[in-house]
Parts: structure tokens; C-alpha cells; sequence
């Protein structure tokens, strides 16, 4: 079997290294460019390009953003009151699509000593610092890191440093995702939801 074109298999190589992006998908993606129009290809290699040179880390919230501060945080129909710690930058945009109206807050990660990452490396200091410096705004701290170990270690580490403040700690609800059967949920999915039920 005769090699691919070595422009080709150069895109497929360097699309495969994506996250969640297999060498078949890769494959997929480099033949679906190829039936495009050069003009398309090229409105999205600039977009590609681009990502570097016109994103900055918002130095409020570290998510993000076209300007400093991002446009969440400057925005003055947001709840300010509210701030939504998540792990990743990527996790604001699923909160967004769900309608939440707060402000966030980018941790960077999380707690892993298994992978040699402390509270240290991730902006948790930014994130007491701002809590204290606008203590007498801010009504309510959600924590919505993911339910992994790392992801409770770290809301309990979080929770722990700001409980004394004052400040309400909150955590997002867990449960049974809907049009799923109770007889494949896991245990600790059953007895989250248990816990968090409420009035129907």
C-alpha cells in the first residue's frame, strides 16, 4: 500500500494530537478540508491562528477573554454577588450554555498529589484574595469542580479557607442525568441524589 501525500499525512499526524481526536478522525477532518474552498479553509486556518494572538488571561477570573478584564466580568448585567469556581476554562462555557449569570472564577486544575499538583499551582490564593478583598459584595461562592476525588479534595480545601469568612459556600447538586435508569446508576451517584432531593 502505497504512503499518503506528505502534506497530507502531515495534517493527519498533527490534527491526531487534539484531545479526543484519533488518527481515523484526523483522516476524516483532512478529507472533509479538502472538499472545501480554499476561501473556507483559509477563513479557518486564520481563526486557528489567530486564538494566540487575540485571547488574554482575564487577571480577575483567569478565564479567557478578548480584554482585561474579560467580557464576563465587565459586563454589569452579571451577578456580581456570585462567584462559580471551576476547574478549567472550558467549564464556563457548559455553565454558560445552562443559563448561569454569575461571575467565575479558573482554578486551573486541581488538587492531584498523585500527579505532583498542590493548592500552590493553582490560583486558589487569587481566589481568597479576591473573596476577601470584595468580602462585602460577594453573597455566595459555588463550587463546581468535577466529582473526582481531586475535584472533592479541592472543594473541601476551598471550602475549608472561605466557610470562616463568612460567605455562603455552595456546591453543585449531584444526581441521576436525565433519561438515565436507576439500575445502571453507581452508588455514590444513588446517594448523592438521595441527599439532594427536594419537594415535588
Amino acid at each position: 500500500m502505497k504512503s499518503l501525500p506528505k502534506s497530507l499525512q502531515k495534517a493527519i499526524d498533527e490534527l491526531s494530537r487534539l484531545p479526543g481526536i484519533g488518527p481515523k478522525s484526523a483522516a476524516r477532518i483532512v478529507f472533509y478540508l479538502l472538499s472545501k474552498t480554499k476561501d473556507d479553509v483559509a477563513v479557518l486556518s486564520h481563526s486557528i491562528g489567530a486564538l494566540r494572538e487575540n485571547l488574554h488571561i482575564c487577571s480577575t477570573c483567569y478565564n479567557y477573554g478578548e480584554s482585561d478584564p474579560c467580557e464576563i466580568c465587565s459586563d454589569d448585567e452579571r451577578e456580581k454577588a456570585t462567584i462559580c469556581v471551576v476547574e478549567e476554562s472550558l467549564d464556563v462555557v457548559a455553565l454558560e450554555r445552562a443559563g448561569y449569570s454569575g461571575i467565575y472564577h479558573v482554578l486551573g486544575g486541581v488538587i492531584s498529589p498523585i500527579n505532583g499538583i498542590s493548592a500552590d499551582d493553582l490560583r486558589i490564593g487569587e481566589l481568597l484574595a479576591r473573596v476577601k478583598e470584595n468580602s462585602a459584595k460577594i453573597e455566595e461562592v459555588i463550587l463546581a469542580t468535577n466529582p473526582s476525588l481531586e475535584g472533592e479534595a479541592t472543594a473541601v480545601y476551598i471550602t475549608d479557607r472561605i466557610k470562616p469568612l463568612g460567605i455562603k459556600v455552595t456546591r453543585l447538586a449531584r444526581g441521576l442525568p436525565v433519561g438515565g435508569d436507576l439500575e445502571y446508576a453507581d452508588e455514590l451517584t444513588l446517594s448523592r441524589s438521595l441527599e439532594g432531593r427536594k419537594e415535588a
